[in-house]
């Protein structure tokens, strides 16, 4: 799998959404981020915009659910039209049964973990999953400045799954950007969430290529 470049539209304008998606169409995936104010405190959109914007792009929709009883929820945003659906093992009852769940209806399923929430505890559940989710800040807000010591964990996780011989993306979503996603790709990221850096260029487009770019050039693709 090559990289993979996911811009987040927690930076686009939410009343042009559509315009928004059609503005990175080179793009991988479009990330939409799902807060409901309790999880993390910042409160944007949810499973009616989801269901809207994935008719109105033939983008695949990335959703990373920071909300509280994933559990519940999940499931639902793959009915909507998500094409993958992340949830918090931080906010997880039954992650297993959630991913499974998800999987079901015809999903990829990924479980993201926080700045400070380790990846050993799970590796035995790694299998159950399409794809890991490494907060590079913490969740509830873009624009935030990128955390250098996420770098060590992008590493053991990826050394993780090759142990295991699993085939799992690994994708990294805070402070992506030209300055920083060449050392998550070494690490071993494959997937990358960028808003900011993204969205406030002149050419979201010719950004995302960029990007692309540098992640290939460091991991030799």
């Amino acid at each position: 799998m090559g990289i993979q470049i996911a811009p987040s539209i927690l930076s686009a304008d939410f009343a042009r959404l559509a315009d928004e998606a059609t503005a990175v169409s080179n793009a991988d995936w479009l990330h939409v981020d799902v807060m409901d104010n309790h999880f993390v405190p910042n409160l944007t959109i949810g499973m009616p915009v989801v269901e809207s914007l994935a008719k109105a792009t033939s983008t695949p929709l990335d959703c990373h659910l920071m909300i509280e009883d994933p559990d519940r929820w999940a499931p639902g945003y793959v009915e909507a039209g998500a094409g993958s659906v992340t949830f918090h093992v931080e906010a997880c009852r039954a992650p297993i049964r959630t991913a499974r769940e998800i999987r079901a209806k015809g999903a990829r399923a990924a479980m993201a973990l926080r700045p400070a929430t380790p990846i050993e505890p799970y590796e035995d559940m790694l299998s159950e999953l399409d794809m890991i989710l490494i907060m590079t800040v913490e969740p509830g807000f873009g624009g935030q400045k990128f955390l250098d010591v996420c770098v060590p964990k992008i590493r053991r996780t990826r050394q993780m799954l090759d142990k295991h011989g699993l085939d799992l993306w690994i994708e990294i979503d805070g402070g992506v950007s030209a300055d920083t996603i060449e050392r998550c790709a070494e690490a071993g990221a494959d997937v990358f969430v960028a808003g900011s850096a993204v969205y406030a260029a002149d050419d979201p487009n010719a950004m995302v290529e960029q990007l692309r770019g540098l992640a290939e050039q460091a991991t030799g693709r």
